[in-house]
């Protein structure tokens, strides 16, 4: 007797990895009533700038960041899944500054569709890239879900002092941008049957590299801000820096993108995510008039385990680029600059 052949994870998902994320203006509305949390002394962030991760601090030498991340699948095998649902959830941690200590499985998959191996495959991959960084899965939590779900919670240290946020950022600051764009691209290609195996590689590759360049931007001269490149896009969440820090982030209508990238965009391959963000923030993004429209949904692409967004006194700008690009983000470039002005995001 033979055992049915089980279904394609990406078809049993109706969407994938951060395209995943509800849009960032259904998310404000729902947010809107929710009560402050708060006075609570020792809570240094938590979600008044829509920042990577909470952050409480210990003692004086040591804050606790606390994050999670989980979304459906992005790609077919398991344990590429796993492996890139962890890196995304670690993300966070990184983008604070810490060095993450600890992370907890959340898992929810349809177990009458998908075979106990399969399943466990998926948590091999996350815990692969846990002891990649460092930290074990001490636990979790699972349920049976109609989607396949699968993600962490990511605890960190970091100095209290040290602490990097998306809300520090100068006037006169470069910014660079560790990873290039276009996951979401490719992840839609995948699933259109459109992607040849470079792509899949680079795409793989790319949400798979671990951002713990992160954990030695902390205490680092010059390096006033800092926030991880998911679900918003690259424009979603150079906003929330721009509001977080009260300035103005200008951009440049051609970043950085992984190999592919471009050939499929201008062929019109998108996620709907990218609309829906957009459709969100448009309205506090000044774009050029000649700029097509697959360059701006570029923009707003949702980036799955994406790359570090840097803001940096423009003096040590150089010295931090060569140090991202030495720990292997070797298409690490810089990607715009804040200046005065209204909390806007400007393309150039």
């Amino acid at each position: 007797m033979t055992t049915p052949e089980e279904p394609r994870l990406t078809s049993l998902a109706h969407g994938g990895g951060c395209g995943c994320k509800i849009a960032p203006a259904v998310l404000q509305d729902i947010l809107k009533d929710m009560p402050q949390a708060g006075p609570f002394a020792n809570l240094m962030v938590g979600t008044e700038t829509s920042d990577d991760a909470a952050v409480w601090r210990l003692n004086d030498r040591q804050a606790l960041v606390a994050t999670t991340d989980f979304f459906m699948p992005v790609v077919d095998d398991p344990f590429d899944f796993g492996r890139i649902a962890a890196t995304n959830a670690l993300s966070d941690i990184y983008a604070m500054g810490a060095t993450p200590i600890l992370a907890l499985a959340i898992v929810g998959m349809p177990i009458n569709t998908l075979s106990p191996r399969t399943i466990g495959r998926i948590l091999q991959g996350g815990a692969e890239v846990c002891a990649a960084a460092g930290i074990p899965v001490a636990g979790g939590h699972s349920i049976d879900s109609v989607e396949p779900i699968y993600g962490l919670v990511a605890l960190g240290l970091v100095d209290p002092d040290q602490v990097l946020t998306n809300r520090g950022a100068k006037a006169g600051d470069v910014l660079i941008l560790t990873k290039p764009l276009g996951v979401g691209v490719l992840s839609a290609a995948f699933k259109q049957g459109r992607l040849d195996a470079a792509g899949y590689a680079a795409m793989v590759a790319s949400t798979t590299k671990l951002n713990t360049v992160g954990a030695k931007l902390a205490g680092r001269e010059g390096v006033h801000a800092v926030t991880d490149v998911t679900g918003f896009g690259l424009l979603g969440h150079a906003l929330g820096m721009a509001r977080g820090s009260g300035l103005m982030v200008e951009l440049t209508a051609s970043p950085p993108l992984l190999e592919g990238v471009e050939a499929l965009a201008s062929a019109g391959v998108r996620t709907g995510a990218s609309g829906r963000n957009w459709a969100s923030y448009g309205t506090d993004i000044d774009l050029p008039s000649e700029l097509s429209g697959w360059r701006r949904d570029l923009l707003t692409d949702p980036q799955t385990s994406g790359g570090l967004l840097v803001a940096v006194a423009e003096d040590q700008a150089e010295a931090l680029l060569a140090l991202v690009r030495d720990e292997g983000f070797g298409q690490a470039a810089v990607v715009g600059r804040v200046a005065e002005g209204p909390a806007r995001v400007s393309v150039a």
